[in-house]
């Protein structure tokens, strides 16, 4: 998405996590399932803050190759990010479960948090990423003890982008209300190697590794993009920088040619007024 495309709206109001903080006294059932890492959350979780009430699911990530820096599903001007973590919603006021919701209408809300490489260990991330060994082939499980899913979130949960869209894993409902988040997350290079280095999609052996898990991103199709928030343009693409860059030089370019042709008419002007001042002192001195 490009936010000089993204229409303001200042009625979106800021979504309320509950129960994000300790969502259960049991352990979380941890899942390959061939396709990404998912966690499954108990309905002790939901947001407020939406049309209506949305019970919490799962979560699952998505990241690109080993050694790639993208991976993200959204991109905003043009920019990918390492990984994405997606919590998965469903409309408990209308349905009794994930799957009953699935194809209608904004059944689901998921929210999407960027996660960029950071200098640091993201301790709240480790909760998952160190049980990636104990399921490094498709199907297998393992148990997670309960941690603050909450933390996993940007600090600011008031900023961020909102649309009607689809489901980015077959078979692609256009149901999902979507709230990306503006803020990312992070998490250190080794964290992200160990994304992209520990899992596999299939059971048998050779092992395929599991990579690559992201759909590109797609066009919107008419879709109005509302954001929270004003955002203040702040960086540039590579792209648009490039694109700045030669703008300017060709600008100084023709700048310097007008200087120069103004300056040359100017100096041919004052060569013929002299020309002429020189001839009538002469028919004068004649006369």
């Amino acid at each position: 998405m490009r936010t000089d495309r993204v229409t303001f709206d200042p009625e979106l109001p800021a979504l309320q996590p509950h129960g994000y903080d300790q969502p259960s006294t049991e352990p979380l059932d941890l899942h390959n399932n061939g396709h990404t890492v998912q966690l499954s959350l108990p309905p002790t979780m939901y947001l407020e803050g939406l049309p209506r009430k949305y019970v919490a699911a799962q979560l699952h990530l998505h990241w690109g190759e080993t050694g790639s820096l993208g991976g993200s599903e959204h991109q905003i001007n043009s920019e990918a990010t390492v990984a994405e973590l997606h919590i998965v919603h469903y409309d408990s006021d209308s349905y009794d479960s994930l799957s009953e919701a699935a194809p209608k209408p904004q059944g689901l809300a998921v929210l999407g948090i960027l996660i960029e490489v950071g200098e640091t260990k993201n301790p709240v991330y480790e909760h998952i990423l160190s049980h990636l060994h104990e399921i490094r082939h498709k199907d297998q499980k393992t148990s997670v003890p309960p941690f603050n899913v909450g933390e996993l979130l940007p600090p600011q949960l008031d900023q961020f982008f909102r649309y009607n869209g689809s489901l980015t894993t077959p078979p692609c409902y256009q149901s999902v209300l979507w709230t990306v988040f503006s803020r990312r997350a992070q998490i250190s290079m080794g964290q992200l190697e160990e994304l992209q280095e520990t899992l596999f999609s299939t059971e048998e052996v050779p092992s395929k590794l599991l990579v690559r898990n992201y759909r590109a991103p797609q066009p919107l199709n008419q879709r109005t993009v509302f954001a929270s928030f004003i955002q203040a343009r702040s960086s540039y693409t590579t792209g648009e920088m490039l694109s700045l860059g030669v703008g300017i030089l060709v600008g100084c370019l023709c700048l310097l040619l007008a200087v120069y042709f103004i300056a040359r008419k100017i100096r041919k002007k004052r060569l013929g007024n002299r020309k002429s001042v020189v001839f009538t002192s002469a028919r004068a001195t004649e006369a």
